[in-house]
């Protein structure tokens, strides 16, 4: 494995570039379909609604605001960099537009988890790229 091996570094392309942009001025993007009689929003970013298949949706962006749906908290992980960060708690996520988001809870102790607790969006730095990545903390 290649010693400068990163797997937190998100792949942009021309489809997901502007959720990427947003991000690192700490906004939270989501998509949300315009077809007729659906109107749902998703995340994870997709090009066609994952309900009805309409490929009318469109970026709008989301409050941030989120419930937690359940979380693992992270003892082992030798991929670089997240061995740095153990542990860590990986995350479900419910926003309060709807999408589920499998995501990262920052700045709470295990021992205050709760299922439905209240969160917000926070976005971390990616050392030595210009992305931050969308993470969530306690309100």
């Amino acid at each position: 494995m290649d010693a400068q091996a990163r797997f937190d570094v998100p792949g942009v392309d021309a489809f997901t570039r502007p959720y990427w942009e947003a991000a690192a001025q700490g906004r939270l993007l989501i998509r949300r379909c315009r077809a007729g009689g659906c109107g749902k929003p998703h995340h994870y970013p997709r090009e066609i609604c994952p309900r009805c298949w309409s490929e009318d949706a469109v970026w709008e962006e989301a409050t941030g605001r989120a419930t937690l749906y359940t979380w693992s908290v992270v003892h082992v992980n030798d991929l670089p960099p997240f061995a740095g960060r153990l542990p860590y708690t990986a995350a479900v996520v419910d926003l309060v537009e709807g999408p589920r988001v499998a995501t990262e809870v920052v700045e709470c102790p295990e021992e205050a988890l709760r299922i439905g607790m209240d969160l917000r969006a926070a976005f971390r730095d990616l050392p030595g790229t210009p992305w931050k990545v969308p993470v969530f903390r306690p309100c």
